[in-house]
C-alpha cells in the first residue's frame, strides 16, 4: 500500500508530544482505523502508565501472540479483528514507544477509563485525555497535509468507541456514594453527555463513521456475580443491569440526534444485548461449554480480579482450553468471543449491527 503524502507520519515518542517522520501519498481509498475506549479495547497502552490496570503478564496473550501484549484476553481484541477484515495491520497503542507510522489509524483506548474524568482517575488515560491525543494527530496531521487533505482523510477514517462500562461498575466494586447524590438516569446523563461531547469534538476534527456497542447484561460478568451474597444460582447484580439499559436507550437516542445535527455523520450499532442474550440461552450454539464462570481467576464464578496473581490475589485458576469459555478473566472476553462479536459487527444485519455495519463503513 502506498503512503500519505507527508503523512506516514510516525506518531509518538512520549505522551506529551507526536512527532511525524512523512512520506509520500496514500491510496485514494485508503480509510484507517481510530479507537478511543476502555479494557475491551485497549491493545496494551497500559503498559506506559503507572497503574495496576494491566495484562502484561501470563497467562494473557496465550492463544495468539503466544505472549502478553497488554491486551486483557488470552489474544486478540475486537479492533484487532476489525483492522483484519479491513486488511488494515494490527492498530498499535498510542504510547507505545518508538516509530510507528499511523496512516492506518491509531488506538487510545485505556484499560479502566470511563467516560468520567472520575473513574479510575490517576490509574488511567480517561476518555478526554484521549481525546486530547487524537486532537495533537489531526494538529500534525494539518500541519503536514494541508486542512483540506488532513479533513479528506479524516473523515473517510473509522472511529471505533467503547466506554461506559467502569463507569458503571466501579460504584458497586468500591465504597462511591455516587448514587446517594445523583440518581441512575442522572449519572447515566453525565456518562452520555461526555461521550456525547467527545463524538462532536471527533465530528469537528473530520469525523464522520463512528461504530459503537451497546451493553449487554453488565451485572451478568463473574467479577459481579461474585459480589451477590450467596450466589449460588448465577444471580446477577440488578442494579448494573438496569443501569445499562439505561445508558442503551440513552445512547440511541443520542446517536440519533447527532445524526440529525451533526454534518455527514453516521454510525454503526452493534446490539450486544441481542447477542449475550441469545449466548446465554443456549451456548452451544455458538460453540461454548461455559458462558457464567471465566477460564481466568479465583473465588465464585472465578470472578475475583485475580488471572496472573499480580493484583494483590497471588492464587488463580486457569482452564485448560480458553475457547470452551465466553469470558477468559473476571470482566473479559475470550479471544473466541471477541471474534464473534467482531464478525458481526463488521458483518451484522441491521437488527444486530445497524443503521450500517463496519464492512459498509470501510466501503463508504
Amino acid at each position: 500500500m502506498a503512503s500519505l503524502r507527508l503523512f506516514l507520519c510516525f506518531f509518538l515518542f512520549t505522551a506529551s508530544s507526536v512527532n511525524i517522520v512523512c512520506s509520500r501519498s496514500l491510496q485514494k481509498d485508503h480509510i484507517a482505523l481510530f479507537v478511543f475506549g476502555d479494557s475491551v479495547y485497549d491493545p496494551g497502552n497500559n503498559n506506559y502508565i503507572d497503574t495496576i490496570a494491566r495484562a502484561n503478564y501470563y497467562p494473557y496473550g496465550e492463544t495468539f501472540f503466544k505472549y502478553p501484549t497488554g491486551r486483557f484476553s488470552d489474544g486478540r481484541l475486537i479492533p484487532d479483528f476489525i483492522a483484519e477484515y479491513a486488511n488494515l495491520p494490527l492498530i498499535p497503542p498510542y504510547l507505545q514507544p518508538g516509530n510507528h507510522e499511523f496512516t492506518t489509524g491509531v488506538n487510545f483506548a485505556s484499560a479502566g477509563a470511563g467516560a468520567l474524568s472520575e473513574t479510575n482517575q490517576g490509574f488511567v488515560i480517561d476518555l478526554k485525555t484521549q481525546l486530547s491525543y487524537f486532537k495533537k494527530v489531526a494538529k500534525q496531521l494539518r500541519q503536514e497535509l494541508g486542512d483540506a487533505e488532513a479533513m479528506a482523510f479524516l473523515s473517510k477514517a473509522v472511529y471505533l468507541i467503547n466506554v461506559g462500562s467502569n463507569d458503571y461498575v466501579l460504584p458497586f466494586t468500591s465504597n462511591s456514594t455516587v448514587f446517594q447524590y445523583f440518581s441512575k438516569q442522572q449519572y447515566v446523563g453525565m456518562v452520555i453527555g461526555n461521550l456525547t461531547e467527545t463524538i462532536k469534538e471527533i465530528h469537528k476534527e473530520g469525523g464522520r463513521k463512528f461504530g459503537f456497542r451497546n451493553f449487554g447484561s453488565m451485572g451478568c460478568i463473574p467479577l459481579l456475580k461474585a459480589l451477590v451474597p450467596g450466589n449460588t444460582t448465577g444471580s446477577c447484580l440488578e442494579q448494573v443491569n438496569e443501569l445499562a439499559k439505561l445508558h442503551n436507550a440513552a445512547l440511541t437516542e443520542a446517536l440519533e440526534e447527532m445524526e440529525i445535527k451533526l454534518v455527514q455523520f453516521k454510525y454503526s450499532m452493534h446490539h450486544l444485548n441481542i447477542y449475550l442474550s441469545e449466548l446465554t440461552k443456549n451456548p452451544g450454539r455458538f460453540g461454548f461449554k461455559e458462558v457464567n464462570k471465566a477460564c481466568c481467576g479465583s473465588g465464585p464464578y472465578r470472578g475475583i480480579s485475580s488471572c496472573g496473581g499480580r493484583t494483590g490475589v497471588t492464587e488463580y485458576e486457569l482452564c485448560s482450553d480458553p475457547t470452551q469459555y465466553f469470558y477468559f478473566d473476571s470482566s473479559h472476553a475470550s479471544e473466541k468471543a471477541n471474534k464473534q462479536i467482531a464478525q458481526l459487527m463488521w458483518s451484522g444485519p441491521p437488527n444486530i449491527t445497524g443503521p450500517y455495519n463496519l464492512k459498509a463503513f470501510f466501503q463508504l
